[in-house]
């Protein structure tokens, strides 16, 4: 048994868990932090049709907003964030470049630029 997915910016949507696919795919743009319009755009439809699919989708996962939306469809694992951006920071997290290991000691620097000033004072006052 396979499961059917859609994929919308950074998000992955499950089909048949309750949503229909473009009131999934309504959600997961909303989920990327687009309005209205912006969903229409991308999805080739008016804003209020887009509007009225988020509403649609609101109405059928019981909440008001379109954030409640969101939130609502990733606590029920409708829609989750796609895994490739976590392994990308896992990734960097693990590579030991001197960039992440470089030990910072900014007192030391303190101290350098007091010497560098007591000498630029002590040559102005000759």
């Amino acid at each position: 048994m396979t499961t059917k997915t859609l994929t919308a910016g950074n998000w992955q949507g499950t089909l048949k868990m309750g949503l229909a696919p473009r009131e999934l795919e309504a959600t997961l743009w909303a989920a990327c932090d687009m309005t209205v319009k912006e969903i229409g755009r991308v999805m080739g439809i008016s804003p209020t049709t887009a509007e009225k699919r988020l509403e649609s989708a609101r109405f059928k996962l019981g909440v008001k907003t379109m954030r409640g939306l969101v939130l609502e469809a990733f606590k029920r694992q409708i829609i989750t964030p796609l895994v490739i951006l976590l392994c990308m920071v896992i990734t960097a997290q693990q590579a030991n470049t001197e960039q992440f290991s470089r030990t910072r000691r900014p007192s030391e620097r303190r101290i350098e630029n007091r010497v560098a000033v007591h000498r630029i004072e002590a040559a102005q006052t000759v």
